[in-house]
């Protein structure tokens, strides 16, 4: 008996959401533009979903995607449509109408840990490189630079000054942390979740502070490094 050529499971995995505000496309252009220039690297070819629950049956569904997508993201399925026309326009692009769960009623399955060593790193993490500590936590001893990336499948530690990105729990460990001893960051993110630098807390810039994943929101929370 030949093995079946396709095997159907499921599967979950973790997308940025985009809320739109302003139905304008050239208004929604430049302020994804604005976000996307603070992290390149983070939102090049992100696949993204589009929540539209605040906009109206006036929106021209068609232009609004094309200059979402000039940007360099990737729509894969569009959320809170409430209107019959836009719904008709949206399927007729061929893109998928989903429902986001609430927070408060969904309950987030930790990952098991996957960091069975530590990646150590004892030099400064220059602007244009990437720290990769795959199935394991990094550490960084020195500092890492504006435009300097560093990502781990747990937790990470950093030593020194912190202004580049910082991104845990990428292969999706919801219980990965990022510890900071000064934290001025483009970008912090946990298992997908993410703040750029206008979204951390401004009592938080230049602290000492350390990020974990709200469970029960699924939202970043921040709190002084002890």
């Amino acid at each position: 008996m030949s093995q079946t050529p396709i095997e159907l499971k499921g599967s979950s995995f973790t997308l940025s959401v985009v809320h739109l505000y302003d139905q304008q496309p050239e208004v929604v252009y430049q302020a994804l533009q604005e976000k996307i220039e603070q992290a390149p690297a983070f939102f090049k070819n992100a696949p993204v979903v589009i929540n539209i629950s605040m906009l109206t049956a006036e929106a021209n569904w068609t232009k609004l995607q094309q200059a979402i997508s000039s940007t360099g993201l990737r729509v894969v399925g569009v959320s809170g449509c409430k209107d019959a026309k836009l719904k008709a326009a949206i399927e007729q692009a061929g893109l998928p109408l989903l429902s986001e769960g609430k927070g408060k009623h969904r309950v987030t399955e930790p990952v098991a840990p996957a960091t069975v060593k530590t990646k150590m790193v004892n030099t400064p993490v220059r602007s244009g490189q990437q720290i990769y500590a795959r199935n394991c936590d990094l550490i960084i001893t020195s500092s890492v630079s504006a435009g300097a990336e560093v990502i781990a499948d747990g937790n990470i530690h950093i030593y020194g000054m912190m202004r580049g990105r910082a991104l845990a729990g990428v292969s999706g460990d919801v219980q990965s942390q990022i510890f900071c001893t000064h934290l001025s960051a483009e970008l912090v993110s946990i298992a997908g979740r993410y703040w750029l630098s206008d979204q951390i807390p401004e009592s938080y810039l230049g602290q000492a502070a350390r990020l974990n994943l709200n469970l029960l929101d699924n939202v970043l929370n921040i709190k002084p490094l002890d």
